[in-house]
């Protein structure tokens, strides 16, 4: 662990909507491989050289460029990388992903796209070049934010009331019925259905699900309650904890406790520090 370093920084206020943290990922090993969990969009920058590959959970493997966009993830996910390793990053909203990427986020589910293509060829390599030789996370922040303004488009309206309706609906309860999202936001089940995978990337039952196996999952490392209390959080009973938290996270409950990955006890212990300062849909999961 003392080779490897994950340091998050909140976003801007006027960013906040359409991306979730910024961070700085530090790998100073020959070979860096591990497991990353279930996630929303990433919006990423390798600044070294090498490639590297992810390997999704239905067993597509794709090597990306240096600029590339993870679509939002169903099931953990392996990355492999000669090192050393330093890559600098944001979580994409469902706005973000709309304003930035503006195409169904379920046709890119577990999926990367070629930040080139998207953006221009020519800002992603100037961007790549000036986060690569920015020192810390303070500095590539400050190159990182006004690139993100310069991306976004004009919002959507009606979208982020949806994403508001939909973030409430998914951090209300541990086992949010799509009843409550249908009746809330006076849209019929199948339209309810269409626009969730088309910003988060899949439909309300799944979402459901993997926020709840999160949620499980950050328990089970930050917290000393016991497995009874994980499984009173929306489980049927322990196989079906154990289950749940596996397809999402890759690990089973014992895994997360014992010996969780590097990946993931990182995520966990700094989206947890962030506490009150973020959603609860960060910190939380």
């Amino acid at each position: 662990m003392a080779d490897i370093k994950l340091d998050y920084a909140i976003p801007p206020s006027d960013l906040g909507d359409y991306i979730s943290l910024f961070y700085l990922f530090v790998a100073d090993t020959p070979l860096f491989e591990d497991v990353e969990r279930a996630d929303r969009a990433q919006f990423r920058f390798r600044l070294t050289p090498g490639g590297h590959t992810y390997r999704f959970v239905d067993g597509t493997a794709q090597s990306p460029p240096d600029a590339h966009v993870i679509g939002p993830t169903s099931g953990p996910s392996s990355v492999s990388a000669p090192g050393p390793v330093r890559v600098f990053g944001m979580g994409l909203t469902p706005l973000g992903w709309a304003a930035m990427i503006g195409r169904d986020a379920s046709t890119v589910l577990n999926r990367t796209l070629d930040a080139n293509l998207l953006f221009g060829a020519g800002r992603m390599r100037k961007a790549t070049a000036a986060l690569a030789k920015a020192p810390d996370l303070a500095t590539c922040l400050r190159i990182a934010e006004p690139l993100v303004r310069d991306l976004l488009q004009r919002g959507d309206g009606a979208a982020c009331g949806f994403v508001q309706q939909v973030d409430r609906w998914l951090s209300g309860a541990p086992s949010p019925d799509i009843a409550h999202l249908v009746a809330e936001t006076g849209l019929s089940r199948r339209q309810v259905e269409r626009k969730c995978n088309m910003l988060y990337g899949a439909p309300p039952k799944l979402l459901a699900r993997k926020y709840r196996a999160l949620r499980a999952a950050v328990a089970l490392h930050s917290s000393d309650d016991r497995l009874d209390d994980v499984i009173d959080r929306g489980f049927y009973d322990q196989s079906h904890l154990i289950r749940e938290v596996k397809q999402f996270t890759g690990l089973t409950p014992r895994q997360i406790r014992a010996d969780p990955g590097a990946l993931q006890q990182l995520t966990i212990a700094q989206r947890t520090a962030l506490g009150g300062r973020v959603s609860p849909l960060i910190s939380e999961t």
